[in-house]
């Protein structure tokens, strides 16, 4: 008896071990299925009204793992087809307004070519006419409405070239204040631009 008693025991003991295995995969399955069934939610973020046709947990716990896994990559895969493509966004062209009103700001400001003071000065005004062409050649009335003043930049800034140097700049002082000058007295007499 002691030997069918001990066999008896560890048949027992077998039969708790892979009821025990049987009992651990079960909860593994489970857990997958309810981690695949959380993931498919629709793509406003809220789960689905809708059943899940998503095919029955296989009792192989590396089998649930590996579709797991394939069921984040296909909604990942999904969520980036669905997804537009967004280009680089280029700042705005300024509005006229805006642009021209920075520009009056320099207007009681100056410098004295040669001082060491014009650096700051004329870089400014020099940006503050070009943002302003750049808001005259966009703005919704045309370049056609802005004929003057786009026509004193062109010449202005043929002079200029592309050198932003502050000799060369000082070496144009009277141009760069002229034009700035001559816009705003422009201006004055088309209020509906600045107002």
């Amino acid at each position: 008896m002691p030997v069918r008693t001990t066999a008896r025991s560890g048949i027992r003991r077998a039969t708790n071990t892979t009821a025990t295995g049987l009992r651990a995969t079960a909860v593994a399955v489970l857990a997958a299925a309810a981690l695949v069934s959380c993931t498919q939610g629709q793509a406003d973020g809220g789960l689905s009204a809708e059943p899940s046709a998503t095919a029955p947990p296989s009792a192989d716990p590396a089998e649930n793992a590996d579709s797991v896994d394939n069921a984040d990559q296909a909604e990942q895969a999904a969520a980036e087809a669905t997804e537009e493509p967004t280009a680089p966004a280029e700042p705005a062209p300024e509005l006229v307004r805006d642009a021209f009103a920075t520009l009056q700001a320099t207007l009681n400001d100056t410098c004295t070519p040669g001082a060491g003071d014009c650096a700051y000065f004329l870089g400014r005004v020099t940006q503050e006419l070009t943002e302003l062409d750049e808001a005259m050649r966009t703005d919704p009335k045309g370049p056609g409405h802005f004929k003057q003043p786009l026509a004193d930049m062109k010449v202005l800034f043929a002079k200029l070239g592309e050198d932003r140097s502050t000799p060369h700049l000082e070496k144009h002082f009277s141009e760069i204040v002229g034009t700035r000058d001559g816009i705003n007295t422009w201006m004055q007499d088309h209020p509906d631009d600045y107002r």
